[in-house]
């Protein structure tokens, strides 16, 4: 087993609530700087600036996880990490699907950037991302898992956008055993909130929208990095190997 130090939830210019300065070769090198093995982009309802992140991590000490933030029907906000660029293009396809029809007000939620490899802003994406998809908890759970991904909720103890704040609860049906509570969170007081059965194993990332709030934020205990293992440590309660730096 290996000692990996990783941030789970980034987002790049495609979220219009990100900096400017949060393009993928600005958070790569920041990652590297503060010495983060593992980072995972999550960007609102899209990966369209993860190409271009993974081909600048290759070469490096730096693993990237393809992710997106989805916001489902109920405006929970669900963390979709995948292996491959593939799987979370072909998890766009069907995110895009359940998007409305609307377009982008940059002057309103701020512009959805598309950089290249060499740090230049080369397209905008004009379709509303900060918004609610028309997909269920149950549907971005079921969808994910059968691409071969993991979902885990969001900020959780967060008074909006969290599965505990929208729905009241967590339903026992849902393939999920891990929550992310926020930066300043309390495990304590999110303990109070659950009435629960299962015992969730808890993490905390930065959920980065500028650059200097990227940070080591957990330690993974793996073999290597990927979906499988990340599994089993985050989500097999045999095996809670996670640390809230």
């Amino acid at each position: 087993m290996k000692s990996f130090i990783a941030d789970l939830h980034i987002h790049t210019t495609l979220s219009p609530c990100a900096h400017i300065l949060m393009t993928p070769k600005n958070i790569i090198d920041r990652a590297l700087k503060i010495g983060l093995d593992v980072i995972a982009i999550t960007d609102h309802n899209s990966a369209e600036n993860l190409e271009v992140a993974m081909e600048l991590a290759k070469g490096t000490p730096l693993k990237v996880i393809p992710g997106m933030e989805v916001e489902t029907v109920e405006e929970v906000h669900l963390l979709c990490l995948f292996d491959e660029l593939e799987q979370v293009l072909a998890w766009q396809e069907v995110v895009y699907g359940a998007l409305p029809d609307l377009k982008n007000n940059d002057e309103l939620f701020g512009p959805q950037i598309l950089t290249d490899l060499n740090d230049n802003f080369v397209s905008v994406v004009e379709r509303l991302l900060l918004t609610a998809t028309s997909l269920t908890v149950d549907q971005v759970c079921k969808g994910v898992n059968k691409l071969g991904g993991i979902v885990i909720p969001a900020h959780v103890d967060k008074s909006n956008y969290s599965i505990l704040s929208n729905l009241g609860f967590i339903p026992e049906n849902l393939e999920i055993k891990c929550l992310e509570i926020s930066k300043k969170g309390k495990i304590n007081r999110l303990f109070d909130k659950i009435n629960t059965k299962k015992n969730y194993q808890i993490i905390s990332n930065s959920d980065a929208h500028y650059l200097e709030e990227i940070k080591r934020s957990l330690v993974l205990e793996l073999n290597e990095v990927n979906i499988r293992e990340m599994r089993l440590d985050l989500m097999d309660n045999k095996r809670i190997k996670v640390k809230i730096i």
